[in-house]
């Protein structure tokens, strides 16, 4: 593998990838290790009555309310390289940072940038195409990137901190699920493979496409699908995988979420990845870390598992609605872009797990 790429300049420049131990939400420290480093730390809300949303329930945004009709959503990401184009991993980690807003309800009306480059190993211009993604991406949101903080560090990093605004009573959380709501799934899954492909040049200029499409693709029908009184929780899927984030949902709210295997909407090609043996380390820590928590059928593919604890990087939006909401969402959904959006399974009474058929 050659870990030099040009520049645009014309300049010999190491591949991103080849400066980071992970690369996008596979960076993210493994959730049940996560778990135990936040166990000492004192539940916020009932401290502070108008933080509506803090760390108790492992929330996409923490949300602190204004007025009768203002709340705050805050939020920070920020990760290594997923890709070595330098524009699109900037794209790529605003994208997945604005979608924390999003899966709250709220809309975008500023952001910060968080940088930290090794500045004597990669050159200025590269640097600076990183940036320029990630104010194209907030641009086309409509908001400033009005600051930020850069430090000079051994492995590249970017992202953001993304304020937005959601009216108090339409904040979405990701544990206010009911029995008997259907799990609709915004975008196609199977982002973490791909960059594996990516890092071992496996992955064609097709593959690399749609994985560049989907992870772009900001997540605005969250605001509009805030708006609707039957759509009960919302979260995005992203690090932990389709089932570490379907998990917290029933956890969240003390229900059996059965997932339809066939049903899930994947990227061209992951599949085919799995079985040759081309995945992240994290789907193993992501099992590890909550898969007593998830029953598979046996008759799923052998790869299910792998696939379905693939850590996602501006995943799409996991929404918690009544039946009888489906159409609209889906309406949301498709007239915003999102074509793989779709049913993939519902919540049940019974115990807080997932079931996977």
């Amino acid at each position: 593998m050659n870990d030099t790429v040009r520049t645009s300049s014309g300049s010999a420049a190491p591949r991103l990838t080849s400066l980071s131990h992970g690369g996008g939400c596979g960076c993210k420290i493994a959730p049940g290790v996560l778990s135990a480093l936040l166990a000492r730390s004192t539940p916020l809300t009932a401290a502070f009555p108008n933080l509506l949303v803090g760390t108790e329930t492992a929330d996409d945004a923490a949300v602190y309310k204004l007025n009768d009709e203002q709340a705050i959503v805050a939020t920070t990401d920020f990760f290594m390289p997923i890709v070595d184009d330098p524009y699109d991993f900037g794209r790529i980690a605003a994208t997945n940072a604005l979608s924390d807003v999003y899966a709250m309800g709220g809309k975008p009306i500023l952001a910060l940038a968080l940088v930290g480059m090794p500045i004597n190993v990669l050159p200025h211009d590269v640097i600076a195409q990183v940036l320029r993604g990630g104010e194209d991406v907030c641009a086309a949101a409509g908001i400033p990137v009005a600051g930020g903080h850069s430090i000079d560090s051994v492995e590249p990093i970017y992202g953001l901190a993304a304020l937005g605004v959601v009216h108090p009573s339409r904040v979405k959380r990701n544990a206010s699920a009911r029995a008997g709501d259907v799990l609709v799934l915004g975008k196609p899954l199977g982002v973490g493979v791909l960059s594996a492909a990516l890092k071992k040049d496996l992955l064609d200029a097709t593959g690399y496409q749609a994985m560049v499409a989907a992870a772009t693709m900001l997540n605005r029908p969250g605001a509009a699908l805030a708006e609707l009184d039957d759509v009960h929780a919302m979260t995005d899927v992203t690090g932990f995988g389709l089932l570490g984030h379907t998990l917290e949902i029933a956890r969240g709210a003390s229900l059996t979420a059965r997932v339809r295997y066939a049903d899930l909407p994947w990227l061209p090609g992951v599949e085919a990845f799995v079985d040759q043996g081309v995945f992240t380390g994290a789907s193993g820590r992501n099992w590890a870390s909550y898969g007593e928590g998830v029953t598979l059928a046996p008759s799923l593919p052998e790869s299910a598992r792998t696939l379905l604890t693939d850590p996602q990087t501006s995943g799409g939006l996991l929404v918690a609605c009544a039946p009888e909401r489906v159409d609209d969402v889906l309406a949301l959904f498709h007239q915003d872009g999102f074509a793989d959006a779709r049913v993939i399974g519902e919540l049940d009474e019974g115990p807080a797990r997932v079931e996977v058929v």
